[in-house]
């Protein structure tokens, strides 16, 4: 496996197998669902430290998607097993940064990056200070 540098001590790894229904026509997994697939992983992740994104919710905050990227380095296709690798990279006052890496099923191949930056907003839609309980989670 190839070392990303500066991937955040506090990681998981989501383990994925790419079905039928995600792939365009060429049988490559689509585009978008990169992004879905970062989505689970990082529900995943949450979960791992204890507490579920519904829960996270239940206390009050909302951590909807301010920007997202992805950078495509090698196609992944039907039926490939993949790993994603995801941390926080970022803390500001009302924000958070995920980051992401996809890998091959022996972690040789770097497939895919990326990011996204979640707001912390209350059920009203208001920007709120992250809770240091949330990041308590990921220490």
């Amino acid at each position: 496996m190839v070392k990303v540098p500066d991937f955040p001590t506090s990681n998981s790894w989501y383990h994925h197998f790419v079905s039928y229904g995600e792939t365009d026509t060429m049988g490559v997994l689509y585009y978008a669902e990169y992004l879905h697939i970062f989505e689970r992983s990082r529900n995943v992740y949450i979960r791992e430290r204890g507490m579920s994104y519904a829960e996270v919710e239940k206390r009050g905050i909302i951590l909807p998607v301010r920007e997202a990227q992805c950078r495509y380095r090698s196609p992944i296709q039907f039926d490939d097993e993949i790993f994603i690798h995801v941390g926080i990279q970022e803390w500001k006052r009302v924000s958070m940064k995920f980051i992401y890496e996809i890998w091959n099923k022996d972690k040789t191949i770097l497939h895919a990056t990326g990011m996204t930056e979640h707001a912390s907003i209350n059920p009203d839609g208001k920007p709120v200070r992250v809770p240091e309980w949330f990041k308590e989670l990921f220490v």
